[in-house]
């Protein structure tokens, strides 16, 4: 068995009632095994010869109303390799607690925080400690948990990381009817398995996720008929339009930019009515097809 030599955040967002786990990891996949999490119950990260059973098993006693540290110490008592183990949790009322075994592999350790916990194993001395650092300075600040939570891994690498390289990472947010169509609570899981560089890749990830699943700001709706003529450019790039360039969004052009919305998966910003759209449409399309 091989250790999952890693670094991750286990937190909670009270306002928007999430639950989080953010990992990285010279490993294969490493969030299909470390990351767990359930709206109304916690999170967990589980790492270091990780013990798979501590994800469900936590999530359920921690669902039962048991708090984080408990938990913990109930299911490393009752684990003999436990001296092997690493794991983080918070519960469903947003306190965390961390374990790091004794014989976990140098440097290991981790920071217990108000509604987070980052741990790691196998790490450049300093990581976890810049991770925390950047979680607390990012949820003072603008975006939500996901954003949060790719910024303490980006800090963690910055400031070593594994010692051995990379190879993957993952985020995974939950919340109560979170999830597509809501009905599941999964609101936010991405995963990069396999990059040079897996940390970058997921942060572009999660703001291709607020892209194509985020809210319609109304602060961001533009007139289409100021938009008309960039977007008959665009459409004429991508082969849905061939009429003339009028500047003018007449009910041809309409048709065309449904059809180049409805391809690239946007009708949640954009349904296709009205004489307005979300300038984050008009954007991240002129950006992919310029």
């Amino acid at each position: 068995m091989q250790p999952i030599a890693t670094f991750s955040i286990v937190a909670y967002d009270p306002h928007r009632q999430e639950w989080g786990v953010a990992v990285q990891s010279k490993f294969l996949a490493a969030a299909a095994v470390v990351s767990w999490a359930k709206a109304g119950a916690g999170a967990v990260a589980t790492q270091s010869y990780a013990n798979l059973s501590y994800g469900p098993d936590g999530l359920a006693l921690m669902a039962e109303g048991k708090l984080a540290d408990e938990v913990i110490a109930e299911l490393t008592a009752a684990d003999p390799d436990r001296a092997i183990r690493q794991v983080g949790m918070v519960d469903k009322y947003g306190r965390a607690a961390s374990f790091t075994g004794g014989d976990c592999y140098d440097w290991a350790g981790h920071i217990v925080g108000d509604g987070f916990a980052c741990q790691g194993n196998i790490l450049v001395p300093g990581t976890v400690a810049a991770m925390a650092a950047a979680f607390e300075k990012a949820r003072s600040g603008p975006g939500e948990l996901a954003d949060w939570l790719a910024a303490a891994l980006a800090a963690g690498q910055a400031a070593g990381g594994d010692k051995r390289g990379r190879q993957s990472a993952g985020v995974l947010v939950v919340r109560e009817k979170g999830g597509y169509g809501g009905k599941t609570d999964r609101y936010l899981d991405l995963r990069v398995d396999d990059d040079p560089h897996p940390i970058q890749k997921l942060g572009e990830l999660v703001e291709m996720h607020h892209v194509f699943f985020g809210e319609v700001n109304p602060d961001d709706l533009i007139p289409l008929a100021d938009a008309a003529a960039d977007l008959q450019d665009l459409l004429r790039r991508t082969g849905h339009y061939d009429g003339p360039q009028s500047g003018i969004f007449d009910e041809t052009t309409r048709q065309a930019m449904r059809a180049l919305v409805g391809s690239e998966n946007m009708e949640d910003r954009w349904d296709g009515s009205g004489d307005m759209i979300d300038k984050v449409v008009v954007e991240f399309l002129m950006k992919r097809f310029k």
